[in-house]
């Protein structure tokens, strides 16, 4: 089977550095009981801090880079097991932690028979190399603390749609994006096959042009056609997006863009033919400026036997 969280690598960092953890630390508790240390893993920073001498919960939480709440309970944990204590300090709003001859008794045996094994042990398992990923972890921490996570993917995130001129490799998109919807809803028409088959003889060498939407992770997932029928009439058509990416507003992105081009390219008029059964494809054209138009029925209907509604561009709130 496919290890996922490696495969997508720093996608997965956190999920794969708990993954770590958690098979170190699995193998360091059986390390700690077989040198008789009642502590779990988790405790050990905490008593390691405590050996230099005793502190309040606050510096322990610095010490460790923990939470309050998180030594405080780990602190009770160890008062039970009677490896720590705490006394009221000279500040009475504050008490101090310490270890006691039992946890003294408890580092002394951690250093002489735990931390040399382990410290060999990792450096076996880095190749030699802890020390670069000490200081490569040290680095992401350091990172972290200049700014999260969250504020970098902000700042970083790539747009999720962008738009892709057509090129011949992308012309077996243009078929399967418009016939999956065209099938679904209808039946290919043979004018439907000639364009969908042949889009550079049909679209862009008589002067059209064809634009897809790719949706970051999900690749092209939505293509639209300019049309040239007249001197400077130009019929938007073979819009569709993937149903794998419906939600993401891939269709209006991309007939934004299209009516930009259309714009630049002088269309006038600038308009489509359709079905009363595309209801959300309507919706969305009026939102973006066509109106329904008698005239362009009239004029240009007769090309599909599914023709039944024929938009003109009039702009946006017109």
């Amino acid at each position: 089977m496919t290890d996922v969280i490696a495969r997508l690598g720093g996608v997965y960092l956190g999920s794969r550095l708990k993954r770590l953890a958690e098979r170190l630390q699995g193998d360091a508790a059986q390390i700690i009981q077989a040198a008789g240390i009642p502590a779990q893993p988790a405790h050990m920073p905490l008593l390691t801090a405590l050996d230099a001498g005793a502190m309040t919960v606050g510096q322990l939480a610095e010490a460790v880079g923990s939470s309050q709440p998180g030594v405080t309970r780990a602190i009770g944990q160890l008062t039970a097991l009677e490896l720590v204590k705490a006394e009221q300090g000279s500040d009475l709003r504050q008490r101090l932690v310490s270890l006691t001859p039992a946890g003294q008794a408890v580092m002394k045996r951690t250093k002489m028979q735990v931390w040399p094994g382990i410290g060999l042990a990792v450096d076996e398992m880095c190749g030699g190399e802890t020390a670069a990923l000490l200081a490569l972890l040290e680095r992401v921490e350091n990172a972290l603390d200049e700014s999260s996570m969250v504020a970098r993917c902000e700042r970083l995130q790539p747009p999720v749609l962008t738009i892709r001129e057509f090129s011949d490799d992308l012309a077996q998109d243009f078929h399967d994006i418009n016939a999956e919807w065209i099938e679904a809803m209808f039946q290919l028409e043979p004018t439907d096959r000639d364009v969908l088959e042949n889009p550079r003889r049909r679209i862009v060498e008589p002067g059209g042009t064809i634009l897809f939407v790719e949706a970051q992770g999900l690749g092209v997932v939505g293509a639209c056609a300019l049309q040239k029928t007249g001197e400077r009439a130009f019929e938007l058509t073979k819009m569709g997006v993937r149903q794998s990416a419906r939600g993401l507003k891939a269709g209006e992105f991309l007939l934004a863009a299209m009516i930009g081009r259309a714009q630049e390219m002088g269309a006038d008029p600038l308009y489509l033919l359709t079905n009363k059964h595309c209801e959300a494809a309507i919706h969305l054209y009026e939102k973006l400026g066509f109106r329904h138009d008698a005239e362009i029925m009239a004029r240009y209907g007769a090309r599909y036997a599914r023709c039944d509604v024929a938009m003109r561009y009039a702009g946006p709130g017109l």
